[in-house]
Formats: structure tokens, sequence, C-alpha cells
């Protein structure tokens, strides 16, 4: 267990500050500056796919020096990013087209988000047990664009 560098109160790694005396502790400096610190590989590629926001996590993911050189996660990054460029077609491209057609009871558009959802939660899933599952065409983009470095 560390000690405070100024009265030798007890602390932990990750305080900051000394409870009792209030100086700054020198091992905290690295753990403030960098907010990834603390993110472990299979936790970044878990938030890759969470729907609908999982695109901010594959961006930090892809410009964070922690994971440069991991090419697993680098993968899970593009494939999450990916899967929501197709959410996102169908969102800004089908879906204004078959609102047109007003058929209310069969809609491609809803099948389809449906599904996409269906494939983030599975790739949650995946992720989770430290499997590495290449969907059908973004999962081969995303091993290329892992790839490239």
């Amino acid at each position: 267990m560390p000690y405070c560098s100024s009265c030798g109160n007890t602390v932990t790694t990750s305080d900051q500050y000394c409870a009792k005396c209030g100086s700054r502790q020198p091992g905290a400096t690295a753990q403030a500056t960098n907010p990834l610190a603390r993110i472990t590989p299979r936790t970044a590629a878990i938030l890759c796919y969470i729907p609908g926001i999982g695109w901010i996590a594959s961006v930090i993911v892809l410009a964070a020096d922690k994971f440069r050189n991991d090419r697993t996660v680098r993968f899970h990054a593009f494939q999450g990013l990916y899967l929501f460029v197709a959410w996102l077609i169908v969102e800004w491209v089908l879906s204004p087209i078959f609102r047109e057609f007003h058929y209310p009871i069969f809609r491609v558009d809803k099948l389809l988000h449906i599904l996409i959802l269906g494939v983030w939660i599975f790739m949650i899933i995946k992720t989770s047990h430290e499997e590495r599952y290449s969907l059908p065409i973004i999962g081969e983009l995303a091993e290329r664009s892992a790839a490239e470095h």
C-alpha cells in the first residue's frame, strides 16, 4: 500500500491528493493526464459497439496512442465504425425512400434497423467473451483498415 510523500499517511494509487495533509501525490499525475489509462483493451473494444454512440468510442480508440499498436482493438473500432455507417445509410437513404411508399405494415428500413441493432448486441456479447468475430463485408473492410498503420 502506498504512502503520502509528505506526511506518510496511507493513500491509494488513484488518489491525487492526500486526505490528511492535502499534498499532491506524484504517481497520480500519469492517470490524471491520460483518461484512457484505466481502460482495458477489452473494454475499449466493447465500447465501440454501443448502439448509436459507439462511433464516438471508435474514434477515440483510433486516435489514442494507447491502442495504436493493438490490432484487435483497432479492428473492433473500425468494425464498430463501419456498422454505424451502415446504420446511417439505412437512416438517411433508405428510410426517406420507404416513407414515400406509405406501407406501414412492412418497411424494409425498420427491419434493417432491427437487424443492425441485433448485430450491435451480438458483437457486444462476442467481444465481452474476447472472441474476435468478423462480420461479412464490414469485417473484411475493418480487417484491412486495422492492418494499415
